[in-house]
């Protein structure tokens, strides 16, 4: 699998990352072991979680297996922090405190000293970036990360947190959203990464799902879309508005003999931009589906419909 240089950093990942969304809720550690050595096999680096993901299940299933299925070293390990669970409900919270006790349960969870990429997981209002910053400072400082980012940030905090850590910490990465079904970062994000030297590792590259084409004709049963806590998640991309591309990116898999999901990664792995795409499989076999679409190339008249039929809209000021 190709290795992609993260932004200005010396950090390589692998162009196809590994998600753990679903690990230890739908994703049981027979899955997740699976999961983790097929990707490794296949020359996968860039393994994603948080400290959110099952409320840190995802995090301790996953430092169970490090060192037992696949030696720590062989792996570019990210988490994120930022969102805490509270007995009212999740708490956005990216205070320099918050931050760094989130960080040092994620430690202990994943059974290691050190992870390779820190992120702030999104947004926090009440907080100043200059605060967040810091703790992203003192990550680096004091070894607990050897690089650090932002996830779900605009363009203009990535540009601003780029400034503030400077080039002796630096901003590594910003991780977003991104795929034929949602293409916002193209206005903003995008070009503040490519000014300031930031990676991009885009998260749900298939659409949430629906890129695969399996919600065409209806919801099947064992979906996310009808999970009891994941169908919200996917709901925004099963409405008529999406569909115009999930039959165009179907459409280019049945001429070329492929899968959409093959279509959907291919189309994204032109984007020279992308340093890895993030893929979150349920099971096993759902990842091996991923890591088989590495040799699909798309001719240029179907990455230019592709292109077409999925383009963002642009306003002032982005196009006057």
């Amino acid at each position: 699998m190709e290795q992609r240089q993260l932004g200005r950093t010396g950090l390589r990942v692998s162009h196809l990352g590994l998600g753990t969304l679903t690990w230890s809720r739908d994703t049981d550690e027979h899955e997740a072991s699976e999961q983790l050595r097929d990707f490794v096999d296949a020359g996968g680096t860039l393994v994603d979680t948080s400290a959110s993901y099952a409320e840190g299940g995802a995090e301790e299933l996953l430092g169970s297996l490090l060192d037992r299925m696949v030696p720590r070293d062989d792996v570019v390990l990210c988490t994120k922090a930022g969102v805490r669970r509270t007995p009212s409900g999740g708490v956005v919270d990216a205070s320099r405190g918050g931050l760094l006790r989130t960080l040092d349960a994620s430690l202990r969870r994943l059974g290691t000293d050190h992870v390779d990429l820190w992120l702030v997981q999104t947004p926090d209002p009440r907080t100043p970036l200059t605060e967040t910053v810091s703790a992203l400072r003192i990550a680096v400082t004091s070894g607990r990360a050897q690089y650090v980012g932002l996830s779900n940030h605009a363009g203009w905090q990535v540009a601003r947190a780029a400034t503030l850590l400077g080039e002796d910490v630096g901003l590594a990465a910003v991780e977003a959203e991104y795929s034929l079904l949602q293409r916002g970062i193209e206005r903003e994000v995008l070009p503040a990464a490519a000014e300031m030297g930031v990676g991009v590792l885009a998260w749900s590259p298939l659409g949430r799902g629906v890129l695969t084409g399996k919600y065409r004709r209806t919801i099947p049963a064992d979906s996310r879309a009808a999970s009891p806590h994941l169908a919200g998640f996917v709901e925004p991309y099963l409405g008529a508005e999406s569909l115009s591309v999930v039959e165009a990116v179907a459409t280019a898999a049945a001429g070329l003999d492929r899968t959409p999901l093959d279509v959907a990664l291919a189309w994204l792995r032109v984007r020279t931009q992308v340093t890895s795409a993030i893929v979150g499989a349920r099971t096993a076999a759902q990842l091996r589906g991923s890591l088989a679409a590495e040799d699909v190339v798309l001719p240029p008249e179907i990455l230019h419909a592709l292109d077409e039929v999925s383009a963002p809209e642009l306003g002032y000021p982005e196009r006057r």
